[in-house]
């Protein structure tokens, strides 16, 4: 397995400026990342940066917390699309989930996913925030719903990903579906640890480091 080709190459922090996403693009080139993850303001930016490559461009809605209006939530993914994002990492409504509302969490993320589709729609769950049980229960539901892939994190919460988590994610869906692993990963080590668990992509700003062989203090 190529690594590499599982990195999502991320940048999500709310004072990026282009100059800061032509380093992100130039990097996943480089690289050959799978692709950069970057706000929605940024899509075509990359996009014309990313002309004549493979790497795809990744975007983030109802980010970081969720808790959009699930019409604001398909129309945000809609528009994302079509302004040249290839996949949608959408955030779960965390309160709905806290408090066991999973009709109203599946039509969330079905909302997002007819919006968008054929692409890919990926489901941030937070998993820091809920228990086991939660976790098994949005996974089902985000099958349910249709979606691509469970993601663990934000990056901007208390907690990443891990090990036993990424594991549990794994367990709880069907083989259709995917696992992608975030907040937290910045060495190889790490990276590896989360593909061996179940993870096939990994959500991370440390992409350079992680394949340099090197190590940073990034949350992302």
């Amino acid at each position: 397995m190529n690594i590499a080709h599982t990195i999502d190459h991320t940048l999500l922090s709310p004072e990026t400026t282009s100059q800061d996403i032509d380093k992100l693009c130039e990097e996943a080139r480089q690289y050959e990342f799978y692709s950069v993850c970057v706000a929605p303001c940024w899509i075509e930016h990359a996009k014309k940066r990313l002309g004549g490559s493979k790497v795809k461009v990744v975007t983030v809605i109802s980010f970081p917390h969720g808790n959009d209006l699930s019409s604001s939530k398909a129309l945000a993914s809609q528009q994302a699309t079509k302004a040249g994002a290839d996949e949608v990492d959408m955030v779960m409504n965390l309160g709905w989930a806290k408090e066991g509302n999973w009709s109203a969490v599946e039509s969330d993320i079905a909302q997002v996913v007819k919006a968008v589709q054929p692409a890919p729609v990926k489901v941030i769950l937070e998993t820091c925030l809920l228990s086991d049980d939660q976790i098994q229960k949005a996974c089902h539901v985000a099958a349910q719903a249709g979606a691509k892939f469970v993601k663990t994190s934000t990056g901007f919460s208390k907690a990443g990903a891990t090990i036993e988590t990424v594991r549990l994610m794994k367990a709880s869906i069907p083989a259709t579906m995917e696992v992608k692993a975030s907040g937290g990963i910045r060495d190889l080590a790490t990276a590896l640890a989360m593909i061996e668990a179940g993870a096939t992509r990994l959500g991370t700003s440390s992409g350079a480091a992680i394949i340099s062989g090197k190590s940073t203090s990034s949350a992302y």
